[in-house]
């Protein structure tokens, strides 16, 4: 995923100059670290030591992921060592500097030739996914899963796509329990009762392929599985719906709907977006209700990946420029599918 904070205003035709104003305002945001005002109840867990909350209340029986510092430490970009990741393999522009290229207004449509990259890049992720997942359980750091994953996707002479990009210090990411979006993998072990998000982008032949899932760790309480099983019907419910000439909205719509009748939220400050030759693109794709124009063409390509929480979506940054946890410690679960349109509908290219 990887993707942007407060991007409702994008999708709109802009000049360019506009457009350039916008990924200034759009970088200023994924990287600033004003979005994080620390509670009482964190500054009181850190002075005793503590690295996550013991939770009893409405939201289940979990442990809150907190920040072991107050103290902004987002990593600065670093160019992956030959070591790490092989000369040989093709490297995504942004690997050297971390600085992403500037979204273009208009949306790829892709040729034949271009879907089979991208069904390869696709398939790369896929696959290290599913790796991901057969390593959760309790006592695992998830710090191993991407070392393992990393190991991987270079073995399949890929690119970990989240490395370096805008600085990211990992080449996937791992969200625990109340954490949204954009969790650094790290030295804390999982613990029976959690549940994790890994996200997982591989760049191959030139094209990036996107994915995700949550995975329980161990036996979940029965309020944590319902969530990720609502949010994963909620992600099948949108592919359902998509084919040519559908209205982007329309998906949406259908998570909204799905989300709200459970009595969950829906992160309206993280998006699907457009991927092919660049990891982010457009169109932009919102899980809330929208009122964005655009339809769906063959040969367009995008992420679906909703994310829902059991109380409010709004999400509150930390301190290290990326992790994003919910405001309230509610949890928060998402799965994502890279798919492309076709003349008969569409094909979910992670499966």
């Amino acid at each position: 995923m990887l993707t942007h904070i407060g991007l409702n205003l994008l999708q709109r035709p802009l000049s360019r100059q506009m457009r350039q104003v916008q990924q200034l305002a759009i970088r200023g945001l994924a990287t600033s670290s004003s979005f994080y005002q620390p509670r009482n109840n964190l500054r009181s867990a850190l002075r005793h030591g503590q690295q996550s909350l013991g939770d009893t209340s409405k939201f289940g029986q979990y442990r809150r992921i907190i920040p072991l510092s107050l103290v902004a430490a987002k990593p600065r970009p670093h160019e992956p060592s030959l070591s790490s990741v092989p000369a040989h393999i093709s490297r995504p522009p942004y690997a050297k500097t971390g600085n992403p290229p500037t979204w273009e207004t208009e949306i790829p449509i892709l040729d034949a030739e271009e879907v089979e990259c991208l069904r390869a890049a696709s398939e790369v992720a896929r696959d290290a996914l599913a790796l991901g997942g057969s390593m959760v359980r309790a006592g695992v750091t998830t710090e191993a899963i991407d070392d393992e994953v990393h190991r991987f996707i270079i073995s399949r002479d890929a690119y970990p796509s989240c490395l370096n990009y805008m600085g990211f210090p990992r080449s996937i990411c791992t969200s625990i329990n109340n954490v949204i979006a954009h969790g650094i993998p790290g030295q804390r072990p999982l613990e029976e009762g959690d549940f994790v998000n890994i996200d997982v982008t591989a760049f191959k032949q030139g094209f990036h392929g996107d994915t995700s899932a949550t995975f329980a760790v161990g036996q979940v309480d029965a309020q944590g599985v319902a969530l990720m099983d609502a949010t994963r019907e909620s992600l099948e419910l949108a592919i359902q719906a998509c084919g040519p000439g559908v209205l982007l909205a329309t998906i949406g719509e259908i998570i909204s709907v799905h989300a709200e009748a459970l009595g969950y939220s829906v992160s309206q400050e993280l998006t699907g977006h457009g991927i092919g030759r660049c990891f982010h693109q457009n169109p932009l794709i919102y899980h809330h209700y929208n009122e964005e124009p655009g339809e769906m063409v063959p040969g367009m390509a995008f992420t679906i990946e909703p994310i829902l929480c059991q109380g409010v979506a709004t999400g509150l940054q930390w301190p290290d420029g990326w992790t994003i946890t919910t405001t309230d410690g509610g949890r928060s679960a998402q799965f994502e599918h890279t798919v492309l349109i076709t003349d008969q509908g569409v094909e979910v290219l992670t499966a």
